[in-house]
């Protein structure tokens, strides 16, 4: 194998969860930074779990990450089909290989029979393993004749096929991110390899899968690793050369023990899925990265860290940056403690890189912004006073919603602070002259400063007043820019409305 293939190996049984997306993006990232191949394969054999819309949403959110597969069921490739579903005839072909060698048997034990053996086991305070201690005591073709399990079958029997773990072996393994250890053969037991509807489990249609598809790297979850001696095995079962593995780390909860989960999500209110996912079942709506207002580029860049440590311990890295420095070898051990507030400090980061006719496009998707009466110049000049302190742009929308309607209320606090019979004289005075006065913010400057002089006033007399008139509060850029933006007509009434209504 001198090409890197690696494949992301999804089962649309829901939406894809934070971790499934740092595995596809890891992926991505190794197979382009060794000249690869990256290959999105759908797992879809599990039929009792699948759910409807899923292989969409996987693609989908890949998609919008900008994790683009070179193979898929979309894209297609020379090593197809890319949906389980679809590779029955292979892992038929398969299946008849494996019972050929001493490395599998049938068995017909049912999940009744094995229910009633576990009690048993359970009542003498042991666990039950079908392993080889207790497989030649059970109905399968190792105790039974040959004559036996042809009556069984020609009787349309049901039964699987078994891997027959080999006794006391010592399987020396290998792993890129945690290096050497050994395993027992002792401590597995004989997994199934084939359902009694002939379909394959994980276990084996994925060892089939990736040689079929010539993987080189199987990059997954550290969940996989118990089972990397068995995978093994089955390798040398079918006679092929195993790829490298390398299993990953979890995403930790953001407080706590115990990886990441939609119900730390919904605790402290941030999505673990990259896009909104409705659970028919459920009758719910899950939050996506996308929808909440994350940029691709800061969810991307905020998902490589959550394992992976650049060179001199950068934090912006394009996707074109990262796959350069990408390596396998680098990534860590422990488990990656997710948070929030780093995740929304990535998207300030890269939404300061915006220019402001791209923070504009995406203020347009808000209904308030595009039906508003206010000119694309002054609706660029919102977002250049207020792009520097918003995460999302949405917030420049929820932070500057003055701009857009006149205050509907004022906050009581601001009234208590900057309102009385003398602000009200003073705001009168100052508006009766505005008509006259240009509508530019270094003009407006100095009209104010000027007012304020010849009253003998502070500028906070005035300024706060107005502000409050304004804004419904006392927050906010600079006055004159506010002004400049609103115009004579709107500026002058609303320090009427203020005049008329502030009690």
């Amino acid at each position: 194998m001198n090409r890197v293939r690696v494949r992301f190996a999804p089962s649309p049984t829901g939406p894809l969860h934070l971790g499934g997306m740092r595995t596809a993006l890891y992926d991505y990232l190794f197979a382009k930074n060794q000249g690869g191949d990256f290959i999105l394969r759908i797992e879809d054999t599990d039929t009792a779990r699948y759910v409807e819309g899923a292989e969409e949403y996987i693609m989908e959110a890949l998609e919008w990450a900008g994790i683009i597969p070179d193979e898929s069921p979309k894209h297609g490739g020379n090593y197809g089909p890319y949906r389980q579903s679809e590779r029955r005839e292979i892992y038929n072909r398969y299946t008849d290989e494996i019972l050929k060698t001493d490395f599998a048997y049938i068995a017909f034990d049912t999940p009744e029979e094995l229910d009633q053996i576990r009690a048993e086991f359970e009542s003498q305070s042991e666990v039950f393993s079908y392993n080889y201690i207790t497989r030649n005591t059970l109905r399968n073709s190792l105790s039974l004749s040959e004559e036996e399990v042809q009556k069984l079958i020609d009787q349309q029997t049901p039964y699987v096929v078994r891997f027959k773990m080999p006794v006391d072996r010592t399987l020396n393994l290998e792993d890129i991110i945690r290096g050497k250890f050994t395993v027992n053969t002792n401590t597995l037991d004989d997994k199934v390899l084939v359902k009694n509807d002939g379909m394959p489990t994980y276990h084996f249609a994925n060892i089939i899968d990736d040689y079929e598809m010539k993987i080189s790297h199987v990059i997954r979850g550290e969940e996989w690793l118990p089972s990397l001696g068995l995978h093994v095995l089955l390798y040398e079962a079918m006679g092929w050369q195993a790829p490298e593995f390398a299993h990953l780390s979890l995403i930790l909860k953001p407080e706590g023990k115990g990886k990441l989960s939609k119900r730390d999500g919904a605790k402290f209110g941030f999505p673990v899925f990259p896009l909104d996912f409705y659970d028919q079942a459920a009758g719910e709506t899950y939050p996506g990265y996308r929808e909440q207002g994350y940029l691709p580029e800061a969810f991307v860049n905020f998902l490589a860290l959550l394992g992976w440590s650049p060179a001199d311990d950068k934090e912006i890295l394009s996707l074109q940056e990262m796959t350069q420095e990408f390596d396998l070898h680098k990534l860590h051990k422990a488990g990656a403690r997710f948070s929030k507030e780093k995740a929304e400090w990535f998207n300030h980061q890269y939404l300061q890189k915006k220019t402001d006719e791209e923070v504009l496009e995406m203020l347009m998707s808000i209904d308030q912004v595009k039906d508003s009466a206010l000119s694309k110049e002054n609706i660029l000049k919102i977002i250049a006073l207020m792009k520097e302190r918003a995460t999302f742009a949405k917030d420049i929308y929820e932070d500057g919603k003055f701009f857009f309607q006149s205050p509907a209320s004022y906050d009581e606090k601001a009234v208590a602070k900057a309102w009385n019979k003398d602000a009200v004289e003073n705001i009168k005075e100052f508006a009766s002259e505005l008509q006259s006065v240009t509508f530019n913010r270094e003009v407006l400057k100095q009209y104010i400063q000027d007012f304020a002089q010849n009253k003998s006033l502070g500028m906070g007399k005035i300024m706060m007043p107005l502000r409050l008139a304004l804004v419904g509060e006392l927050k906010g850029p600079d006055v004159p820019d506010i002004m400049e933006i609103l115009g004579s007509e709107e500026t002058i009434a609303r320090i009427q409305n203020a005049v008329n209504n502030i009690q």
